[in-house]
């Protein structure tokens, strides 16, 4: 990732998109920010936090996430508004419960969410620890846990999220911010992308 007079170390926080944007509002520092969804990173824009043009470094869709085996016959969006079972939601200020609303009202179904997540993992562990019968997740979450299993969503019913990465002026690192996401948004980088459930950008 760069010579390490560049890059010598690097320091990741996968926390949600909303918790590190409101974060950085209220003062944090970075070098770098990655973003799930474009309202938030327009946010750090208009605050003049970013340093220069963010740039789409990869897109994800979402899946129903549901136990490995699928033991409730989960096949499609609809089937999440069947009595009895339970799902769980990302909630709407997280971008993956604004998109999972959008796919949903697209489908035209209707869900009462058993609990709004603040944090899409937060849906996928209440899946694959079997609190939950089914969540809309994002596809790279299914891709990368062996304990759940993925339902295709339709295209036409699918939201295409589209993932932001931008050099912030609080970076102590500058050389190395710059190194890193043209790191990210190279062929070797689409690469790793690629292999873990995103589409390129």
């Amino acid at each position: 990732m760069g010579s390490p007079s560049i890059v010598s170390s690097i320091t990741f926080n996968f926390a949600g998109t909303q918790t590190l944007s409101a974060q950085l509002l209220l003062g944090a520092e970075a070098d770098v920010f990655a973003a799930a969804d474009s309202e938030h990173m327009k946010q750090l824009e208009v605050a003049g936090l970013t340093e220069g043009q963010s740039r789409v470094f990869a897109h994800n869709i979402l899946e129903i996430a549901v136990p490995r085996g699928n033991p409730k016959g989960i096949h499609d969006l609809r089937d999440l508004a069947r009595p009895g079972l339970v799902v769980v939601l990302a909630d709407p200020s997280v971008p993956a419960g604004k998109y999972a609303k959008q796919a949903l009202d697209r489908a035209g179904v209707k869900v009462q969410a058993a609990s709004l997540e603040t944090q899409v993992t937060g849906v996928l562990s209440k899946v694959a620890i079997g609190e939950a019968d089914a969540g809309i997740v994002y596809r790279s979450d299914i891709v990368n846990n062996r304990s759940v299993d993925g339902v295709v969503i339709p295209e036409a019913e699918n939201v295409i999220a589209d993932y932001t990465i931008v050099v912030l002026k609080s970076a102590r690192n500058r050389a190395g911010a710059y190194a890193f996401i043209d790191l990210v948004v190279s062929g070797a980088g689409a690469t790793v992308l690629l292999a873990t459930g995103f589409r390129a950008a």
